[in-house]
């Protein structure tokens, strides 16, 4: 199964933090919430960092505005995670740019294009 750690997830509903937490675990995946309140996301344990997951991620999904995703790519090369997409808002030049120094080739778009799925849908 593989694992997608969605960094911004959020207990609203109507975010697309939350959407990605309810489409990826629709679509099967292992989801790890990401958000650094702690605490429950769709029933799901959330953690406060990338750092914090206790098992391997596949792919990190960014959905956290471009001046804190600079400072979580670092996070992201540094544990090979080998997949990082950068969601609509998230996709900062900074970010991009950070990415590809550190050996990354990140992917620009809606993260749930990867599962056939749209954000409406949830």
């Amino acid at each position: 199964m593989e694992t997608v750690a969605v960094v911004g997830a959020s207990r609203d509903r109507r975010k697309f933090g939350n959407k990605a937490v309810r489409g990826f675990r629709h679509a099967g995946y292992r989801v790890a919430p990401i958000n650094p309140c702690g605490g429950a996301i769709e029933g799901l344990q959330s953690y406060p960092s990338l750092r914090d997951v206790p098992y391997a991620i596949d792919m990190a999904s960014f959905y956290v505005p471009p001046e804190i995703g600079v400072q979580l790519v670092d996070e992201v090369a540094g544990l090979g995670i080998p997949t990082l997409w950068l969601n609509p808002g998230a996709d900062g030049p900074d970010v991009v740019r950070r990415a590809r120094e550190l050996g990354l080739e990140p992917v620009i778009g809606c993260s749930m294009i990867r599962i056939g799925e749209s954000p409406a849908s949830y």
